[in-house]
């Protein structure tokens, strides 16, 4: 699984015309599955996110988690995350997961998260969605479920 992280002030998706989920301070998360990909991916990037020390403390320093500042997620699923341009210029998403599979890890990936009692929000799957955030900082990073099997040396798995 793929993730792209944004720290947010605001974040919020529309689907025709309509308000479908909305946060204020917390992660906007863009999450696609890829094939392959299992439960135990799910876990460790809901585990990874929920962990994540990207919020400012008192000395303004990156050092506080989602929870230090009763912040929520907005999770939307990006299939895209997957698009493969090496052959040419029209994006292949043959490595993306089938939408079964990708819907039951998305919502698992969401769920995991409530259970840390983190506040969840989110797009609709297979929607098309206008995404709207103001990202703070900006602070923007990527992760990827594949870095579970190899850490860094020194790191944690």
């Amino acid at each position: 699984m793929r993730a792209v992280i944004q720290r947010v002030s605001e974040a919020k998706v529309v689907v025709e015309g309509q308000v479908v989920g909305q946060i204020g301070q917390g992660l906007l998360v863009l999450l696609g599955v890829g094939k392959g990909d299992t439960p135990e991916d799910a876990a460790y990037l809901a585990r990874k996110i929920a962990g994540l020390r990207i919020f400012a403390d008192s000395q303004g320093k990156m050092n506080l988690a989602l929870s230090d500042v009763g912040g929520a997620v907005l999770v939307v699923s990006q299939f895209t995350l997957y698009g493969d341009t090496r052959g040419g210029n029209r994006p292949s998403f043959v490595s993306a997961a089938a939408a079964d599979d990708g819907k039951r890890l998305y919502q698992q990936f969401c769920a995991l998260l409530e259970r840390q009692g983190i506040p969840v929000e989110t797009g609709v799957f297979q929607a098309h969605m206008a995404v709207h955030l103001v990202n703070d900082g900006p602070v923007t990073l990527g992760l990827d479920s594949t870095e579970r099997l190899h850490p860094k040396r020194g790191g944690k798995p």
